[in-house]
């Protein structure tokens, strides 16, 4: 098997790993959405509808990403000459949008209305009933999406694995259910104190706290996207071997710049400015840059577009004009 071959092969199968977790949440979400919802229409309690919202929003959002990716796999065009791959990091920023304006804004209007307009809840076991059953559906798709975000970023703690992340895919999903399953503990301990105390109030709160949540969440998904929607470079890991590698060369004096931007979670361009030898004649230029644009695409698969420009370095003469 050639090397492009392979290379379209790992991108093959990690993208058909990500639509798995985007499909694994949608079912989740739809049969979640669907139980809250009867749920929340027999029992009246404001938690349990804004949890109802939260996956109806959640469901909507997966159709969005699945939608993302499809145009994002579209070959490039005359247009659109590097391909369409930012098209799945704008539909991710449209998710965060959805999230923050949809599901946060209805939650804690949810919230509001029920502790300025108190209604009794009924069928309190119902509420338990549903809670425990999404529970266990939210769980399995959070440790489903867990498990494959960090097949790619076991290297890496907590925090900057989501930072290095370059495939909004999975770490969208696993934002959304994180947010899902504390926004279960919190309707949960809303209902919970209503029932304990015959206080609507709790049940109202409990909905507010999940709106603010899911704007936190959104928060925190939508700066995610925008840095790599904006043009987000290759990790600084990524950008110093490939500062070692061009050096390596033994036709190279110095590397200017390395400049890189992913266009996609693995679709990335390079574009280096490089001193050679000044001895070499236009034949070995030709022949070293082919052999650095090699050894970039052997180590780093994921590189698509190498631009390579040449810097002679300058002569004594050029040198001493510089300084007068």
């Amino acid at each position: 098997m050639s090397r492009d071959s392979k290379q379209s092969t790992g991108t093959a199968e990690h993208g058909e790993r990500s639509k798995a977790v985007v499909w694994a949440a949608l079912a989740g979400n739809l049969a979640i959405a669907i139980s809250k919802t009867v749920a929340a229409i027999f029992t009246g309690s404001s938690a349990l509808w804004s949890e109802a919202v939260h996956s109806l929003v959640d469901t909507g959002n997966q159709w969005l990403m699945l939608l993302g990716m499809r145009r994002a796999a579209r070959p490039p065009s005359e247009s659109h000459p590097f391909g369409h791959g930012l098209e799945l990091y704008f539909w991710s920023f449209v998710v965060a949008i959805m999230i923050f304006g949809l599901g946060a804004g209805v939650s804690v209007y949810q919230g509001i209305a029920k502790i300025l307009h108190p209604e009794p809840m009924r069928y309190v076991w119902v509420n338990y009933l549903v809670l425990g059953i999404s529970t266990v559906f939210e769980g399995a798709v959070w440790l489903f999406a867990l498990r494959e975000f960090r097949k790619d970023n076991r290297r890496y703690g907590w925090i900057k694995a989501i930072r290095f992340s370059k495939d909004p895919t999975v770490f969208t999903v696993l934002f959304e259910d994180t947010a899902a399953l504390l926004g279960l503990l919190v309707a949960l301990a809303g209902i919970a104190m209503t029932q304990w105390t015959n206080n609507t109030v709790y049940d109202g709160l409990a909905s507010v706290v999940i709106g603010l949540i899911l704007a936190a969440t959104a928060t925190l998904l939508a700066n995610e996207c925008r840095g790599l929607l904006t043009g987000e470079a290759a990790t600084k890991t990524v950008r110093e071997k490939l500062h070692q590698l061009i050096c390596g060369d033994p036709s190279v004096i110095d590397v200017h710049r390395v400049l890189t931007m992913h266009f996609a979670p693995h679709d990335v361009l390079v574009a280096a400015s490089i001193k050679f030898k000044d001895e070499l004649t236009v034949p070995q230029l030709e022949g070293a840059i082919a052999d650095i644009e090699a050894a970039i695409r052997k180590n780093h698969p994921e590189i698509r577009r190498i631009f390579l420009e040449p810097r002679r370095k300058p002569s004594e003469a050029a040198q001493r004009t510089q300084v007068r």
